[in-house]
């Protein structure tokens, strides 16, 4: 049996998974909100958009209701390529956390769940303010 393709067996750079894996996990969001999540600035973004949507795996919409905002989403190609290969990248961050003995194998985890929910807290904050 044949293993799951990595991010850089299937042609990814580091950002263009991580536009991906925010699409895939969130949902249809604005550029903006990719941009900060993935913390690039707005040209990097722009182009690694313009890469994504080239590939069909992504695709750009403009807002009902804000003609000014360019949301992103997933396309089915897009969708089934990340299912493919998001589900090894976890296992191999799962992973790497098994260097470390059984108790701060778990303080990691806390840490870094803390970390991704502060850093989520603090983009929604942002943008209601």
């Amino acid at each position: 049996m044949k293993a799951s393709p990595s991010r850089v067996d299937v042609g990814l750079g580091t950002t263009e998974f991580g536009v991906l894996e925010v699409l895939y996990h969130k949902g249809e969001l604005p550029v903006c909100d990719v941009q900060r999540r993935i913390l690039v600035e707005s040209s990097s973004t722009t182009y690694v958009v313009d890469k994504l949507v080239k590939r069909g795996l992504v695709r750009r919409r403009h807002s009902g209701s804000d003609r000014r905002v360019v949301l992103l989403a997933l396309t089915s190609a897009g969708r089934r390529l990340i299912q493919r290969i998001f589900p090894p990248h976890a296992h191999a961050m799962r992973h790497a956390v098994t260097a470390l003995p059984p108790r701060e194998q778990a303080q990691a985890v806390r840490l870094l769940r803390t970390l991704g929910l502060g850093a989520a807290e603090r983009l929604e904050a942002n943008e209601g303010g």
